[in-house]
């Protein structure tokens, strides 16, 4: 089976990788309840401010925001209750040797659907400073000069 088979995304966070160096990536299963998944197939999810904290050998992700389903009555919860994360032990021990050192955080980067299931893009991160971020925007800002320049020229 391909790796990438059937995966549809469904939010980015998009400040992530302007906010953070992103060191490494790990995949991880989501517990959802209720009407919560069918929130998510219509993409009401946002990840802007969301983070994960491991505690007692279990990864929870909170400021995850899933719109309560508008059909779903009785059956809605919170829509920024704390959730848990689904990784394998040897993950979650990984995770515990990063964010014990200084300056790393657990950022979600996007969620989707793969293969019907809800997972979640985790990163291990390391927060920029004011200037790197800058330093990224002059970067980005010379690359469009040039190639703004680049395809004026050979028109």
């Amino acid at each position: 089976m391909a790796k990438n088979s059937n995966k549809k995304i469904i939010a980015n966070n998009k400040k992530a990788r302007h906010d953070y160096y992103i060191e490494e990536t790990f995949e991880a299963g989501i517990v959802l309840k209720g009407t919560e998944v069918k929130s998510v197939r219509q993409g009401k999810v946002n990840l802007k401010d969301s983070y994960a904290i491991v505690e007692n050998g279990e990864v929870f992700i909170y400021n995850m925001h899933i719109s309560p389903y508008e059909k779903g009555n009785i059956y809605n919860v919170d829509p920024l209750r704390v959730r848990k994360l689904l990784l394998h032990k040897r993950e979650i021990r990984k995770l515990i040797g990063y964010t014990t050192q200084k300056g790393y955080s657990l950022i979600p980067l996007r969620l989707y659907l793969k293969n019907g299931l809800v997972k979640i893009e985790l990163s291990i991160a390391k927060g920029k400073k004011l200037y790197d971020k800058r330093a990224d925007i002059a970067k980005k800002d010379a690359q469009r000069r040039i190639q703004k320049h680049l395809s004026a020229k050979y028109r």
